[in-house]
Parts: structure tokens; sequence; C-alpha cells
């Protein structure tokens, strides 16, 4: 099947969704590696100023370049996703996010925390960074960027029909990679 969801997702929209299908995003979305994920665990939720929760999750460190003030993303792929199986699980209860982007597949730990939270984890195409970069309408946001540099920070993207996006572990505890 193939979904087209504007963010914030309900849980009963997650639930709609099973290993294979296709998906588009619309709305916002972050990035956020290995230290971010770190950095976020340690802050308080009500620290932030943005709603993980209400946003997808991407595993991505984009190239970024500003022009005239505003931030353009250049390259937008995926990172392998396995580096953040150590705390995903964590990271999934403490912020709710029920939509996680990336390449390469995720553990037990995240599949057992996608089916009890209710969020699946969706597989982006590697290589496709540019391609990913066209699908972003603008960058509201980005945080820690002195902290962390530009490929670990936490940027806010707006998009619109983000993918395709193969959802490649649900909330079922199904697996894509159990298949192959």
């Amino acid at each position: 099947m193939e979904y087209h969801l504007g963010l914030p997702v309900s849980s009963e929209e997650i639930k709609k969704l099973h290993v294979g299908d296709v998906i588009f995003v619309s709305g916002c979305i972050f990035t956020a590696r290995d230290e971010a994920h770190l950095m976020m665990l340690e802050k308080d939720r009500s620290g932030l100023s943005f709603n993980p929760s209400e946003m997808a999750l991407y595993h991505c460190g984009p190239l970024m370049k500003k022009t005239n003030g505003v931030w353009q993303v250049v390259s937008a792929g995926p990172t392998t996703s396995s580096r953040m199986e150590l705390f995903e699980d964590k990271f999934i209860e403490k912020y709710g996010v029920n939509i996680i982007i990336g390449k390469g597949g995720m553990g037990e730990r995240t599949r057992k925390a996608l089916e009890k939270h209710v969020c699946v984890y969706t597989a982006y195409t590697g290589g496709a960074g540019a391609l990913a970069a066209e699908l972003v309408e603008d960058v509201p946001a980005v945080h820690w960027l002195d902290e962390l540099g530009m490929p670990e920070a936490v940027w806010m993207f707006r998009v619109k029909k983000f993918g395709p996006l193969v959802v490649a572990m649900d909330s079922y505890g199904k697996s894509l990679y159990d298949r192959n």
C-alpha cells in the first residue's frame, strides 16, 4: 500500500502501516545522528524549543549552505541507522517519535520499542542525498550547530511528499530485514 501522511501522525495512522508499505510524509522532520541523540537524551524534554513527537526523526547528517542568511540543503541522504541502536529505544520512549527515517535497519532493542510505543522505522535510499535535498521546502531552524557541527546538529526541515520511504520495521514487530 502507499500512504501520504501529514505530520504529526496519530498512533491510529501508524497502526495502519505494515512492512513493505510505501509512505510519503509532509510537514516538519528533524535530523539527529549519534551525538544529537545523546545530547537530547541528557536534556529535559520540556527544555527543548521543538516537539519531536510531532515530527519524523531522520537519521541524517546533511550538507548545508547559507545564502543571504537562509539555510539551504545541498545534500540530505540518510546515515547508517544501526549506529543509533544503543539508545534509539530510550529516545523513542522519551520523545514519542512515531516515524524514523534511515538506512540499513535497526536491531532488536529498536524493534521492541517500535512495538511498545507504536512507531515505524522507514528506509530511504542511500546515495540519494541530492534528491532528498530537493524535497526540503525550507529550513525553519537548526539546534546546537556550534556545539555539534554541521552533520551532527539537529536540523528542522519542512518537507513535502518526502519519500518514497519503505516501512522496513512496523509497530507489530515485523521487519523487512528478517525476510532478506
